[in-house]
């Protein structure tokens, strides 16, 4: 299993943008599709959004939809989330997760138990 870090989170004012990073503590992850979710405080863990192994897929939640990009550098076997015009429902703790394949399979929304590796959360604070 792999142990996974989150950086970048923060308070940031409604309309601006943030960076949001994850690299793996220990093995690297560079050989697997990688994942965003988050979670509000008494609600359920919702999917943000998910890229391929290789960066040539990427899906997207449709709260997020257009305003925020996944992207990952294999080179650094980091995964990033860049967050645009960022609204303060989008106040959560995010998650990095690690999925157990290359590819997952976008026919549906990515769901938690499909991911092996998450990371401790960071918290991002919008406000309005």
């Amino acid at each position: 299993q792999v142990q996974l870090v989150e950086s970048g989170g923060g308070l940031v004012q409604a309309g601006g943008s943030l960076r949001l990073s994850c690299a793996p503590s220990g093995r690297t992850v560079s050989n697997n599709a990688m994942g965003w979710f988050r979670q509000a405080p008494g609600t359920e863990r919702e999917f943000v959004a998910a890229i391929s192994w290789d960066g040539g897929r990427e899906y997207y939640g449709d709260s997020v939809k257009g305003r925020f990009t996944i992207s990952r550098d294999n080179a650094k076997s980091t995964v990033y989330l860049h967050m645009n015009s960022v609204k303060p429902e989008d106040t959560a703790v995010y998650y990095c997760a690690g999925h157990k394949y290359r590819y997952i399979d976008f026919s549906h929304t990515p769901m938690p138990h499909e991911f092996d590796d998450w990371g401790q959360g960071t918290q991002v604070t919008v406000s309005s």
